[in-house]
């Protein structure tokens, strides 16, 4: 199937409403050192195409009784995507069966689909978790730079589609440091903020120790991922909530058990928000 509920794990920690998943794509050659899709996805740097993809898809459009999510292991617009544009033809699959749509992208390329985008029933949500070019490139090595998702961003904004951010992963020593900053840079473009800290793997936090001090902290294990303390959790998410409360933006948290008040954590509210008009 190229349409499945989304239920990320079982986890009781997940807050999210009822959704799809669906991935043009399987493998994200950003290649974040943080990633956890590693842990299930052979060669999961390596991006390919899904077969037979535009069939399937309009064939299993009719199950999407609420909104889809895109995507949830493997973002939607990797580099290849300038060139396949498999995503965009995706996007009009949807805009012409009035299906609803969250796009989470780490990605600039979205910007390019805003003509499609406008006039859809759709939210955007962009990953940001520096504004540090150098840290960027060490972390998500072959994501676009910060500032390229940050126009992408006002882009979207001034063409009226809603959009949120998700700093996400917040990583100790890495980018706590940048919470206020990054909320107060994407504040005018973004509605909507979801927050999480980092949550390796096995593998993946093998990948963390280039660059962070795993054994300073005492991980605890939930399911297939490990936490940090939730002491320390909750006071980086609190300082994003009250950075969020200081511009306006609504909060919520991505799986930690922190008590949120937005109308849903990942923003897909904001796709009620669209006005779109008959043409």
């Amino acid at each position: 199937m190229l349409i499945t509920p989304f239920d990320p794990w079982k986890s009781k920690l997940c807050t999210c409403p009822k959704k799809y998943s669906f991935s043009p794509y399987t493998g994200c050659s950003h290649a974040c050192i943080y990633c956890y899709i590693t842990s299930y996805i052979p060669n999961a740097f390596k991006v390919r195409l899904k077969k037979d993809l535009f069939r399937r898809l309009k064939k299993e459009l009719h199950k999407v009784d609420t909104f889809i999510s895109m995507s949830n292991s493997s973002d939607p617009y990797v580099p290849e995507e300038r060139d396949f544009k498999v995503t965009r033809k995706c996007l009009r699959i949807f805009k012409e069966n009035k299906i609803k749509v969250l796009i989470i992208t780490k990605s600039d390329i979205v910007a390019r689909d805003v003509d499609l985008l406008k006039d859809m029933m759709a939210a955007v949500s962009i990953t940001i978790t520096t504004l540090d070019n150098k840290k960027a490139a060490v972390i998500e090595p072959n994501a676009p730079s910060p500032l390229k998702r940050l126009k992408a961003l006002e882009k979207l904004h001034r063409n009226g589609i809603p959009c949120s951010v998700r700093l996400d992963p917040i990583i100790p020593g890495i980018n706590d440091e940048e919470i206020e900053e990054i909320v107060d840079a994407v504040s005018s473009y973004a509605n909507h903020i979801v927050a999480s800290t980092i949550k390796p793997r096995n593998d993946s936090i093998k990948r963390l120790k280039k660059v962070m001090n795993v054994e300073k902290y005492e991980w605890i294990r939930y399911g297939n991922s490990f936490y940090l303390p939730k002491d320390l959790r909750f006071d980086l998410l609190k300082r994003v909530e009250k950075a969020c409360r200081k511009h306006g933006l609504s909060f919520a948290a991505c799986r930690e058990g922190y008590k949120f008040k937005a109308k849903s954590c990942d923003g897909s509210h904001l796709i009620e928000t669209r006005v779109i008009k008959d043409k």
